[in-house]
């Protein structure tokens, strides 16, 4: 039986990893290739009467003459300015044919309504209105605690994400937290929708059965030696835990209520949250979380009721050592064939998170934990596993660097609810869940790979430090919901298999094009995602259906980077899109090696 558990803590890091900017590569040749190798969305702020009014929307009936001609809706501007006292005069042309008229000064609110009601007394005029200022409506949740959530706002390594409220809130996308379950909570239970215990040992449930449809959270807490010993002889756990309440304080940050007055802002506060109880007394076990990854996203598992409500978004706050098994890789791939996007922590040991499963495992988006500085947080997992860093909080200085969010007191039962700081890459994770399921409600026609790719295209560099590999950097909400929430110029092909590269060897990953229509674009974009400690090793390039090729990237002997995760842009117009295109890596030199994770081509 493989253990899993929450991702809770652990303790250190140094360099910084700079990420490789994108590039612009000349034209695709057709040479031979080179050989080688509550906010609820807060009411939107507009004018009011006391604000003084500068212009007026006047649209007329189609019959006047004013709908058409801008010289008579000058003069009718002029006449009514002339019948209040005013000097009106007409602006321009608006896509809806009315007539914008400025007031030639900024009126009071007594003077802009005499003008108004001049242009509504006329026959003519179907209606006036204030050309009202608008503002955008990521505003400041009134949510008691949101002060504490230096993770969603904070300029320096928050994920930026009231700025991407005006784009997406979650409304209607379905988030599946496969964790321990839920406790009751108010700021929470709004967005909560019935979920399913897959506990199906009866003393690690620690309520009383085996599996059913009741996912409330009864507990976890342990006395010393619950779990039997570790490798060394030593008891699990070594001393008495009590509750964590570990998946309602990850439910919290994807979709707490937002706007009620009250608690903590979710960062998809529109969305629901479906508990799939996995985690009890001692861990889950592998057989119960592949079974819940295949449930929560509509596949069919025996002696279960089908889900009504699959998940758009699975978040597994939990972990356990080894690569990831071949069962539970099987379970991800169908969650993700069937349209789930699988985020996943990276784990809480300051170690590769290659060794830990599910962090290793293909098709999912592995998080590691920064903390308020933005440096990787000191337990954090690291390594070329891991797609992108998230806020995961660092709580040995003060409770306030850690995550806020929705709790419990009840230390062996339940208890009544609370907030409380945590810190871990199960705290990192759900912040990226959030963020797909905002992705997810802007764009609902993107996979799973796209979402990654759109969150890794627009992160931007921890401002700290990373020792290890930190993925594409720190996610930005309001940047990916702005440049990512759809492909960038039309169909999107990629491959997401994964290609080893070996040290002085030159490897290819194919990609076949169909169903486009002519020639390539004159800037086709080349998405590239490899896995590599020294990026100064490689050479990318791409390779047409006919043979002629572009360099990408070429080898520096100055660039000791960790990965290459970009777009390049190429000018392949002289090339027919249809057929096989091929990324070419060539890694020229001994000592350090990796594995092209994933590329596209958007056309």
């Amino acid at each position: 039986m493989n253990g899993y558990r929450p991702l809770r803590i652990s303790l250190v890091a140094v360099t910084s990893v700079a990420l490789l900017g994108a590039g612009t590569v000349t034209a695709l040749g057709a040479s031979a290739p080179q050989a080688g190798t509550a906010v609820s969305a807060p009411a939107t702020p507009v004018a009011t009467a006391e604000q003084p009014v500068e212009r007026l929307i006047v649209g007329y009936k189609p019959q006047a003459a004013e709908a058409t001609s801008n010289s008579a809706a000058d003069r009718d501007a002029t006449a009514k300015g002339q019948k209040t006292g005013e000097s009106l005069d007409f602006d321009r042309r608006l896509g809806t044919g009315a007539a914008l008229v400025d007031l030639g000064a900024k009126l009071g609110e007594k003077d802009a309504a005499d003008v108004i009601a001049a242009f509504r007394a006329d026959p003519d005029v179907a209606y006036a209105v204030p050309d009202k200022r608008m503002y955008a409506t990521a505003v400041t949740p009134n949510d008691t605690e949101y002060n504490r959530q230096w993770d969603l706002f904070e300029t320096t390594a928050g994920m930026n994400v009231p700025g991407a409220w005006d784009k997406a809130t979650g409304r209607g996308v379905k988030v599946a937290v496969i964790d321990t379950g839920y406790v009751a909570h108010s700021d929470l239970t709004a967005n909560v929708i019935a979920g399913y215990d897959f506990i199906s040992d009866a003393w690690m449930a620690n309520d009383g059965g085996g599996r059913d449809s009741n996912a409330a959270d009864t507990g976890d807490w342990m006395n010393t030696g619950d779990c039997g010993t570790d490798e060394f002889g030593l008891p699990v756990p070594r001393r008495d835990t009590n509750n964590s309440w570990h998946g309602t304080h990850v439910a919290g940050t994807i979709a707490a209520t937002t706007g009620n007055g009250k608690g903590i802002a979710g960062i998809a506060y529109n969305a629901t949250v479906q508990p799939v109880r996995v985690l009890g007394k001692c861990g889950g076990t592998t057989a119960d979380i592949i079974d819940a990854i295949i449930w929560a996203s509509g596949g069919s598992v025996s002696g279960v009721p089908a889900n009504p409500n699959p998940a758009d978004v699975i978040n597994m706050s939990l972990g356990g050592d080894g690569a990831c098994d071949a069962g539970t890789q099987s379970a991800i791939n169908g969650a993700v064939s069937r349209g789930t996007t699988v985020v996943v922590a990276a784990g809480n040991d300051n170690l590769n998170a290659a060794d830990f499963n599910p962090a290793s495992c293909n098709n999912v988006i592995t998080v590691a934990a920064s903390d308020r500085a933005g440096n990787r947080a000191s337990y954090s997992n690291y390594g070329t596993v891991v797609d992108i860093a998230a806020p995961g909080g660092e709580t040995a200085d003060s409770s306030a660097n850690g995550i806020w969010s929705t709790l419990n007191t009840g230390t062996r039962s339940v208890g009544s609810e609370t907030y409380a700081a945590y810190q871990g890459t199960s705290m990192a994770a759900p912040h990226i869940a959030g963020l797909a399921a905002l992705m997810n409600e802007a764009n609902p026609a993107m996979t799973p790979a796209q979402i990654e790719t759109a969150i890794k295209n627009n992160a931007r560099a921890l401002p700290g430090t990373c020792s290890g590999g930190c993925g594409a950097g720190l996610a930005d909400a309001t940047a990916t919901l702005g440049g990512g929430t759809a492909p960038s110029t039309g169909t999107v092909f990629t491959n997401s298999a994964n290609v080893n590269i070996p040290d002085n060897t030159a490897v290819t990953s194919p990609l076949t094009v169909s169903g486009i229509s002519g020639n390539a674009p004159s800037a086709l974009k080349v998405g590239v995602d490899i896995k590599h400690t020294y990026r100064g090793d490689l050479k990318i390039e791409l390779v047409a259906p006919n043979g002629g090729s572009a360099v990408l990237k070429n080898t520096s002997t100055s660039d000791s980077a960790d990965n290459v995760i970009t777009t390049y842009t190429v000018d392949a117009s002289g090339v027919v899109a249809n057929g096989t295109w091929k990324l070419r890596v060539t890694d020229a030199y001994a000592g350090d090696t990796g594995y092209i994770d994933s590329w596209s081509l958007t056309f």
